[in-house]
């Protein structure tokens, strides 16, 4: 195989091994945290995948909408399920700046065992407390949210043209070469 196939046969397979990854990053997931929870339970909700800065879910299940608020490469929330609500599967839909997308609640009667929490509730508090540090607190909140966003579409898109500037290089460099022989 010749140095210009083969170059480009490298760029296309590192062009598909990256366009499924600028592809994921994009999607929207809702976490609720208990999914199934008794009549009064405090509810968390985190939903990846929206770019905006803030966005509100809401349910026939809640007492009142879920208004949430960025942490850590998402959007955090939460709210309790409503007192008077029945037994049954509700919708929980989450709104935010580019899109509109949703998950399910189970309600169960008073004095049922609510399912474990999952594994995506925060393990820290979703806001800094305001106690001491001069406020640095607040400050090390932000570090750490820019530190948890990973490469998205435009690093995809940079690193196939830097990619294809390369093979170009090559075969270039490769005719010179077989020019001079």
């Amino acid at each position: 195989m010749g140095p210009l196939r083969l170059t480009l046969c490298t760029g296309l397979l590192a062009a598909c091994a990256l366009t499924p990854a600028a592809h994921a990053a994009d999607g929207h997931g809702v976490s609720v945290t208990p999914s199934t929870a008794a009549p009064g339970a405090e509810i968390a909700l985190r939903v990846t995948g929206c770019r905006g800065t803030s966005g509100t879910a809401s349910s026939p299940a809640f007492a009142g909408d879920a208004e949430l608020s960025p942490h850590r490469g998402a959007l955090m929330g939460g709210t309790r399920v409503d007192t008077a609500a029945k037994p049954g599967s509700y919708d929980v839909r989450v709104r935010c700046a580019d899109a509109e997308t949703g998950a399910r609640i189970t309600v169960v009667a008073k004095g049922a065992a609510p399912t474990a929490p999952a594994a995506t509730a925060p393990a820290s508090p979703v806001a800094p407390v305001p106690a001491g540090g001069g406020g640095t607190a607040h400050l090390a909140s932000a570090d750490d949210e820019a530190q948890q966003e990973g490469p998205g579409t435009g690093h995809a898109v940079t690193g196939l043209v830097l990619a294809g500037v390369a093979a170009t290089a090559v075969t270039l460099l490769a005719r010179r070469r077989r020019g001079a022989d």
